[in-house]
């Protein structure tokens, strides 16, 4: 497998190719039973093929603090060679993964409603963490037990004399060390949504401040309609469609400066220290940047970027989340392409501000039927306008074989690109691919694209030298072609 590098807001490989990734979450969050969290040490035989038939190139290999390090500095090498053993298989199938080091809720531990941290670094200041009544997230706008554990983690309280993020430092660079050497690994997410604890409060009050405000002054929203919406029963359903991105901006924005102030004075340093850390033992890996739990409703992020011994570190990209209201719920069907168009424009100009490369880490949902496809499609197009790689969040066992794999994460797609990518999307209805990128030079190497199916047809440069890579459930287009601009189009 190449190396994989960044250059701009590229990723690159060692070639000189941009290099576009089309992944998913596959997260071990482990499971409750009896009082005892559990944790998979297998994966099934065939989950990897059946992957990679759907054009899956990357994964968002996903693990927790917990089954790291069950006691301070004690850590679990079994299952660490564990994952080892699954970056050696994604290796032999030609599938990149990077590590995430997940929490949601802080902990699973010390009767904790999510999952993340250890007991012995769940330090809550003496409040009990409590079961969810409606949402899982709730923990997160009012759970004391919650804030405090993220409270304490931010300032570096000590256990045993030791700071719980000097333990987190160490921690990461254990993973480093053992798995930094393997060839399918490209990065290292440190902390999947980082949370700003307490100062939850402050955000919790500007957004129903600003919900207010918009509910009556805002120019634009009608409210004769909301209020139908809301009063009548059968129009509950188009409640959400007063919500427009206009309004939207209103309603989130006033906690921007709380927020900014998180990612200036807490977060950022987490990430220069997690940086220095890795970069002690491996000069290879891609660093992540993430945006904060809140920002994920289109809050201006302003972490970043890593630097490491002052100066901004070489290899590291944006790994935005986002999702529209009623994700995972049958609410879904109505969901909004506005609304996630300003969520992500935000995160396209957090890019523009790092200026390095996007690895969507999470995006999607799921709901019954197919009447959700055409936002996940909107999704995906819109990532594909900004020359994004992501990872959907995300895998289960049924996943591979059903409607929405087949006919929406299964897709064309280019993987790697000799020259600088213009513009590249897919017609859905057309069933066909273009992609006009600019070559510089002479390449001994092809350009590789991946189609969904068996091609039917193909526009290519002139004097272009191709080979067709056929499977039964997909087909590989390796092509050479000269220096310029050069456009291929694509039908299956």
């Amino acid at each position: 497998m190449e190396r994989i590098l960044t250059r701009g807001k590229a990723f690159i490989d060692e070639y000189g190719r941009e290099r576009i990734f089309n992944g998913i979450n596959i997260v071990d969050k482990g499971v409750r039973e009896n009082g005892v969290r559990k944790y998979a040490y297998t994966w099934e035989k065939d989950r990897i093929p059946r992957l990679k038939a759907l054009g899956i190139n990357l994964i968002r290999l996903g693990f927790t603090w917990d089954i790291i390090e069950p006691l301070p500095g004690q850590y679990n090498e079994e299952y660490i060679a564990f994952l080892g053993r699954v970056l050696d298989e994604l290796h032999k199938h030609g599938i990149y993964a990077f590590l995430d080091l997940h929490q949601d809720l802080y902990s699973g531990s010390k009767g904790g409603v999510g999952d993340g941290a250890p007991a012995w670094a769940t330090l809550t200041d003496g409040y009990k963490f409590k079961e969810e009544r409606f949402v899982w997230a709730e923990a997160y706008f009012w759970g004391k037990a919650v804030h405090r554990s993220f409270d304490n983690f931010w300032k570096n309280t000590k256990v045993e004399k030791k700071g719980l993020q000097d333990y987190y430092a160490d921690m990461v660079q254990h993973l480093t060390k053992c798995l930094g050497d393997k060839p399918a690994l490209i990065a290292f997410d440190f902390l999947n949504e980082p949370f700003p604890g307490s100062d939850s409060n402050k955000v919790i009050k500007k957004l129903l401040g600003g919900a207010v405000k918009v509910a009556f002054t805002s120019k634009n929203i009608n409210r004769i309609k909301f209020l139908g919406d809301l009063i009548i029963k059968n129009r509950r359903k188009n409640l959400l469609d007063n919500i427009n991105a206009k309004v939207f901006g209103e309603l989130v924005l006033g906690a921007a400066p709380v927020l900014n102030k998180f990612d200036n004075e807490k977060y950022t340093p987490f990430l220069n220290k997690m940086g220095a850390a890795v970069r002690e033992v491996d000069d290879k890996l891609i660093l992540f940047v993430d945006n904060s739990y809140y920002c994920n409703l289109g809050i201006p992020c302003l972490a970043g970027p890593i630097t490491v011994n002052g100066k901004k570190d070489e290899l590291q990209c944006f790994g935005p989340h986002g999702y529209d209201f009623g994700v995972d719920t049958p609410l879904y069907k109505y969901a909004s392409n506005e609304r996630i168009k300003f969520i992500f424009d935000e995160h396209k100009r957090t890019q523009d501000r790092l200026d390095i490369p996007v690895i969507v880490g999470e995006w999607g949902g799921s709901s019954e039927g197919n009447e959700w496809f055409f936002h996940a499609k909107f999704i995906l197009d819109m990532f594909d306008s900004h020359k994004w790689s992501h990872t959907y969040w995300c895998y289960s066992n049924e996943l591979p074989d059903s409607e929405f794999a087949q006919k929406v994460l299964k897709r064309a797609y280019p993987i790697a690109v000799t020259g600088e990518i213009i513009s590249y999307s897919q017609d859905w209805d057309n069933n066909s691919f273009t992609i006009e990128f600019m070559q510089d030079k002479e390449f001994d190497v092809p350009t590789e694209i991946f189609v969904p199916a068996e091609i039917k047809s193909t526009d290519l440069p002139e004097n272009a030298e191709f080979e067709v890579e056929n499977t039964e459930n997909y087909t590989i287009l390796k092509l050479k072609t000269k220096p310029g601009t050069n456009v291929v189009k694509i039908s299956w």
